[in-house]
C-alpha cells in the first residue's frame, strides 16, 4: 500500500518580487555602463572589475528573475513537481558565474601588480559612491523577498557588491593622499576575494539540491527514530529524503506495521504526516505500508502465501 502526502505551493508574493527584481534589473545595467566608461577613462582595474562584478549582478538578477517566473508555475503532466528547481539552477549559474569573474579580476590585479598603472582617484570616488547608493538599495529591497537560495544568492550579490564599491571608495582615498597606485590592484584582489567566498556557499547548497542530497540541517536518523515513535510503527527502512526547492523536502520510505485493516493503518498514517510536518517540515511524503508476516524478494515486498505459491508454479514448471 503507497500513501502519498501533497502540500501546496503558493505563488504568493511572486509579483512583488518581480517588481523588485525589475526595478534592481534597470538599475543594474545603467550602473554597469557608467563604471565600465569611468573604468576606462579612469584606468582603474578596481572600477573595471566592478563594472564586471555588475554585469554577473545583471545576469544573476535576470535569471532570478525568469526562475521566480517559473516558480510560480503550477506542476504539470511533464513535470509533476513544478519547477522549484528553476531557482536553484538560476542559482548555481549565478554563482558559478561570478567564480570565473572573480578568477579573471585575480589574474588581471596580479599583473597590474607588476606593472602598475596611474589611475585617477577622484573619479574612482565619485562612481563608487553611486554604486554604493544603488546596491544598498537593491540589496535591501531583495533582503525584503529573499526568502529561497535563488533570491538568496541575487541578494549575496548585491550585497557584496555594497561593501566592494565602498572599498574603491577608500581605495580611491588612499592613492589621492599617498599616489601608490598599487592601491588599486590590490583592492581587486580583495573584492575578488569576498565574490569567491560568497559564491562557494550558494554553488555548495545548489550542487547538494541538484544531486539530491539530503538536505543541509536534516539527520535521517532522527526522522526515522520520530517515525519509528509513532503508535503502530514496527520499523521504518528504506528511507530517502531530498529537497524539491531550496525551501521544500520530499520524503520516501517503507514502514512496516502489523496486519491490520486499512481503516486503521490509516491513523497511522495521519500520524506519521503530523510528525514530519511539525517536527521536520517535511509536507510531501510518499509512504509505503508494509504488513508483518511479509518477505522481501528482489527489493519488492510479498506476502508469504503469495511467495509459497509462486514457488509451487515454479516447481511445476520445471516439472513440464
Amino acid at each position: 500500500m503507497t500513501m502519498h502526502l501533497h502540500a501546496t505551493s503558493t505563488g504568493s508574493g511572486a509579483s512583488r518580487t518581480q517588481s523588485v527584481l525589475r526595478f534592481s534589473l534597470v538599475a543594474t545595467l545603467a550602473y554597469v555602463v557608467v563604471t565600465f566608461v569611468a573604468g576606462l577613462r579612469a584606468h582603474s582595474l578596481a572600477l573595471l572589475s566592478e563594472s564586471g562584478h555588475n554585469l554577473s549582478d545583471f545576469l544573476a538578477l535576470l535569471l532570478s528573475f525568469v526562475a521566480v517566473h517559473y516558480q510560480s508555475r503550477p506542476a504539470d503532466p511533464s513535470k509533476t513537481f513544478g519547477y522549484q528547481r528553476a531557482g536553484v539552477l538560476a542559482a548555481f549559474i549565478n554563482a558559478a558565474t561570478l567564480i570565473a569573474i572573480s578568477v579573471w579580476i585575480a589574474i588581471e590585479a596580479v599583473h597590474r601588480l607588476n606593472s602598475p598603472v596611474a589611475v585617477e582617484p577622484r573619479l574612482m570616488m565619485i562612481v563608487a559612491a553611486a554604486g554604493v547608493v544603488m546596491n544598498g538599495v537593491i540589496a535591501a529591497l531583495l533582503w525584503g523577498v529573499a526568502r529561497d537560495v535563488n533570491l538568496r544568492s541575487a541578494f549575496l550579490h548585491m550585497a557584496g557588491d555594497t561593501l566592494s564599491t565602498a572599498a574603491v571608495i577608500a581605495g580611491g582615498a588612499g592613492i589621492l593622499l599617498t599616489g601608490h597606485n598599487w592601491i588599486d590592484p590590490a583592492l581587486s584582489l580583495l573584492i575578488a576575494a569576498l565574490i569567491l567566498w560568497t559564491s562557494f556557499g550558494i554553488v555548495r547548497e545548489t550542487l547538494n539540491i541538484l544531486l539530491e542530497g539530503t538536505p543541509r540541517g536534516v539527520s535521517l536518523s532522527e526522522i526515522r527514530s520520530g517515525m519509528g515513535a509513532v503508535e503502530g510503527v514496527v520499523n521504518v527502512h528504506d528511507l530517502h529524503v531530498w529537497s524539491l526547492g531550496s525551501n521544500s523536502s520530499a520524503l520516501a520510505c517503507h514502514v512496516t506495521i502489523a496486519d491490520i485493516p486499512p481503516s486503521e493503518s490509516a491513523c497511522i498514517l495521519a500520524r506519521l504526516k503530523y510528525v514530519l510536518k511539525e517536527r521536520f517540515h517535511i509536507s510531501h511524503a510518499t509512504i509505503q505500508f508494509e504488513h508483518m508476516g511479509c518477505e522481501q524478494l528482489d527489493g519488492c515486498v510479498v506476502p508469504m502465501e503469495e511467495l509459497a505459491s509462486r514457488q509451487s508454479r515454479g516447481h511445476h514448471s520445471h516439472g513440464h
